[in-house]
């Protein structure tokens, strides 16, 4: 069972209400999120809260967050509200699909930890269903926003399980976005990668590969390259 909060160094989520939880993905790519450069940065789907707090912690940029879930965007609020960095952080309850058609403001980064789960079975729980599948928001309609809200320059960056990594750079390119990068998370040395962190342009450019190790030496046994991207945020680190 899940904890009612996570606390990290410098800020606490608390996740009574929203259904997806703290957990490695988000951690990923909020300390792998590209944001050096950005002024204004868009979190798709922000749960708790978690990436876009991540995200203020590292770079001094304007956040903007969307949650459909109205529990969810309330917490995600709160902890949005009780962290060092709340006055740059803004959480819209909203569809993407709905701020993409109002919205005026070009963002230099936007991320996303997506609902990816298509015609799978469903939990009895809708608000579970909202968040982890992906019929409130398709690829399709995830992608055509994007191309309204990035700007020339801007990066897209998103965590999805590897397998669907073609799908995405497919879907991506009918939009004339381009991977140009793709970071693939093993759960450990000998295992297939489990996720892929994909970062995605407007111009096309060769796509750089790497791949990152979570677990080095058995369970709880955390590489150092995880360590090092983490260290700012874990407190066991």
């Amino acid at each position: 069972m899940k904890e009612s909060s996570f606390q990290f160094k410098q800020f606490r989520i608390v996740q009574q209400k929203s259904a997806m939880k703290v957990g490695t993905d988000g951690v990923l790519l909020g300390a792998m999120a590209k944001g050096a450069q950005a002024n204004y940065v868009l979190d798709i789907g922000t749960g708790t809260g978690l990436i876009a707090i991540m995200i203020a912690q590292r770079f001094p940029a304007i956040i903007d967050a969307l949650e459909i879930d109205l529990d969810a965007a309330n917490e995600a609020a709160e902890n949005a509200k009780n962290c060092p960095w709340n006055s740059r952080i803004h959480i819209f309850h909203t569809s993407f699909q709905d701020y993409s058609k109002v919205c005026k403001k070009k963002y230099t980064l936007i991320v996303s930890n997506p609902p990816y789960f298509k015609n799978s079975l469903k939990s009895s729980d809708p608000t579970k269903n909202k968040a982890r599948h992906n019929d409130s928001l398709p690829i399709s309609a995830l992608f055509n926003g994007v191309n309204f809200l990035l700007s020339p320059e801007g990066i897209f960056q998103i965590i999805i399980p590897a397998e669907h990594s073609i799908e995405y750079m497919e879907a991506a390119l009918t939009h004339h976005l381009f991977c140009c990068e793709i970071v693939w998370i093993k759960p450990t040395p000998e295992k297939k990668p489990k996720r892929a962190v994909m970062s995605f342009k407007r111009i096309q450019i060769k796509t750089i590969e790497s791949t990152l190790i979570i677990e080095s030496e058995g369970r709880h046994q955390y590489s150092s390259e995880y360590k090092e991207l983490t260290r700012d945020f874990y407190l066991a680190f």
